[in-house]
């Protein structure tokens, strides 16, 4: 082991370090209790898993100019953030200095400590946004390096009821902001109808990103405006000046338990300046001004996703 010089103080108990080409420090990780003095406060980086709940150690990570990049702290800390105060065991910074993302909780997921246990450890937290005051137990937050909040991800189960340019919705698993404080994305709770320019179209992805929010099925422009959506509600037949019709609709698969269970898998729509594209695919792409569409209701033929097999 060997001490090593930051520029937020000397880190002693160095276990192994990895270095750039230029011969600078890109990560170490330590085993004995360091305080590194911080724009944020003294933090003390993680050097001991305590508890089978915590991830083993994980080395700290630097740029090119020495600033910090990641860090996992030995215990929870509250840092000042741009939109208050945040318990944090893991944060990660843009090269300015600025907090880019910050996670309450860094729990190692196994056969015995499941995401529950973490769940059960997690505190709701009061933080400012731009749609103003939440409330809710977050996975973590993403920034902006200009320190405007980028993204929420929130816990399964946790909602937030907030106003958008479509009106009053509420919100699971994720929300995500402009760098002007408008709405990017988010992942609607229940159907929702949106007025797209082809036709209203019931909005609702029944399997979700669920690994951050930083993109979801309803995405707008920053005017307000659709931009994108998942459906598992409605198929789309397009007209062209060809006469040639075509009908997109949400798919269909197995259930992850068994293949007498069918769900839907959504029909991704997206909308792009005078275009509408199906799939996310550029070779179902249709010219608005000439081409016909109708949104067609399709009636139910299966169910929900079941993950439990018991």
């Amino acid at each position: 082991m060997t001490n090593l010089s930051t520029l937020y103080g000397d880190l002693s108990g160095v276990e192994f370090r990895t270095l750039f080409s230029n011969g600078k420090m890109d990560g170490c990780l330590v085993t004995q209790h360091n305080t590194l003095t911080t724009p944020y406060g003294s933090l003390v980086p993680q050097y001991k898993a305590e508890d089978m709940g915590r991830r083993s150690v994980k080395p700290m990570y630097f740029n090119k100019d020495g600033s910090l990049k990641s860090i996992a702290l030995q215990s929870q800390t509250i840092l000042e953030t741009p939109v208050g105060a945040i318990p944090a065991e893991l944060v990660t910074f843009h090269k300015n200095g600025s907090i880019k993302r910050i996670f309450p909780l860094d729990g190692k997921l196994s056969g015995f400590w499941s995401w529950k246990n973490e769940f059960a450890l997690a505190s709701t937290l009061t933080f400012n946004s731009p749609v103003g005051t939440l409330s809710a137990k977050v996975i973590g937050l993403q920034f902006y390096e200009s320190g405007a909040l980028k993204s929420v991800t929130l816990w399964p189960g946790q909602t937030l009821t907030i106003h958008s340019p479509i009106g009053e919705i509420t919100v699971r698993k994720g929300l995500a902001f402009y760098e002007s404080g408008a709405i990017r994305s988010f992942e609607p709770l229940k159907k929702i109808d949106l007025d797209t320019p082809i036709g209203t179209i019931t909005s609702y992805d029944n399997e979700p990103n669920g690994i951050h929010g930083d993109i979801n099925s309803v995405q707008l422009s920053e005017d307000g405006s659709i931009e994108a959506l998942s459906t598992v509600d409605h198929a789309v037949q397009v007209s062209t000046p060809e006469k040639q019709d075509e009908l997109f609709r949400p798919g269909v698969k197995n259930n992850v338990c068994g293949d007498e269970r069918k769900v839907s898998v959504p029909m991704k729509v997206r909308f792009e300046k005078r275009r509408v594209m199906f799939h996310d695919n550029p070779k179902f792409s249709f010219d608005m001004e000439h081409c016909s569409f109708e949104v067609k209701k399709l009636e139910p033929k299966t169910k929900d996703p079941a993950y439990s097999c018991g």
